[in-house]
């Protein structure tokens, strides 16, 4: 099914219209169409960063990042062509790679002046450091020294973060849990987390990032994907608390000045094609949820979210620009390119 087909036989059928009826959302819909809430509202442009499928396909549109230059990187795990480089209005500058089958985590770090990526590759096994032109610079295998692990095969690592000092933390999203800590010549400092419902354990470390929104006292923010949470870690790795996000199955959190916000791949009961965006406030209350329901608290607690207009399938990734617009990579979309939301 083409992709405006599916997202307007999808919106009709979220507004109670059957899709075969005389009523159809045209493109003038989708121009004028707004979603979001409060102070966070947002129009769709479902044409950005659109190629020929043929010369520059993809397959899962993992993460999104944007460089000093401004251009927008995105990781696909179509071997053609892993990395796509657009500039802002969706126009494709460059691409390259064809040794990452699992590209799935996206990190870019800027090191004295010289920008690289981290690429997690969730069927090789590691951790890839790549210039922005795709020379390999280091590879972080399996942490075979951590004790955690019999086999490369139960480490499956999807996302990194990397901190100041050159540290670099690894999530084990999609194997055994943990967050593996180095440093930056990839000596192991310390691992914890791993599978288990503890308030310290993971199920589907998912997502991680580095929080300095408070000035002199960093720490960790790592997605439990499945526990619709938050979870906050100091730098060592010792727990914090949580930000519980009901109904909502986050993938990696992204800090843009003094918000958060949150690729949701899934929604209410975690269901097929129910995703929508988050995004938190710097106290860390969901204030917005485009494609998803208004943000409710009743005594300190969010409501349950859910999906309310198909907009997006399983949205995986948000990267934020300058002027605050949203890039949206999405995972298991039937090959599309990403979506865009500008801020209004």
């Amino acid at each position: 099914m083409r992709r405006r087909k599916f997202i307007e036989n999808s919106a009709l059928a979220s507004l109670g219209i059957a899709a075969g009826s005389s009523l159809s959302f045209t493109d003038k819909f989708w121009k004028d169409a707004l979603i979001g809430h409060g102070t966070h509202q947002y129009k769709i442009d479902l044409e950005w960063g659109k190629l020929n499928n043929e010369k520059f396909p993809v397959k899962d549109c993992h993460e999104m990042v944007q460089d000093a230059k401004g251009r927008i990187i995105l990781l696909t795990n179509h071997t053609k062509n892993n990395i796509l480089i657009y500039d802002r209005s969706g126009k494709l500058l460059d691409s390259w790679g064809t040794e990452y089958p699992g590209g799935h985590g996206l990190t870019l770090h800027d090191e004295n002046g010289t920008e690289f990526l981290y690429i997690c590759d969730n069927e090789r096994h590691e951790v890839i450091k790549t210039t922005l032109d795709g020379e390999v610079i280091q590879v972080f295998p399996f942490p075979q020294e951590s004790g955690k692990y019999k086999s490369k095969e139960a480490y499956i690592p999807t996302e990194t973060a990397i901190a100041d000092n050159g540290d670099i933390y690894v999530a084990d999203g999609y194997g055994s849990q943990y967050i593996t800590h180095y440093d930056a010549k990839g000596n192991i400092k310390n691992i914890f987390g791993g599978r288990g419902d503890g308030a310290e354990h993971f199920d589907n470390a998912h997502g991680i990032c580095i929080d300095k929104r408070n000035p002199g006292q960093p720490h960790l923010l790592i997605t439990a994907r499945q526990q619709n949470k938050l979870k906050r870690f100091t730098m060592e790795g010792e727990y914090m608390d949580s930000i519980d996000l009901p109904g909502a199955y986050i993938c990696r959190p992204v800090i843009h000045n003094s918000h958060v916000y949150l690729a949701t791949i899934w929604s209410g009961d975690g269901s097929e094609g129910t995703g929508f965006i988050s995004v938190l406030d710097a106290n860390n209350r969901l204030i917005s949820a485009p494609g998803g329901s208004t943000p409710e608290y009743q005594n300190g607690q969010l409501n349950h979210m859910h999906q309310t207009l198909k907009v997006f399938r399983h949205p995986h990734d948000v990267c934020i620009d300058a002027d605050e617009n949203i890039y949206v990579a999405q995972w298991n979309s039937w090959g599309t390119y990403p979506i865009k939301l500008y801020r209004v």
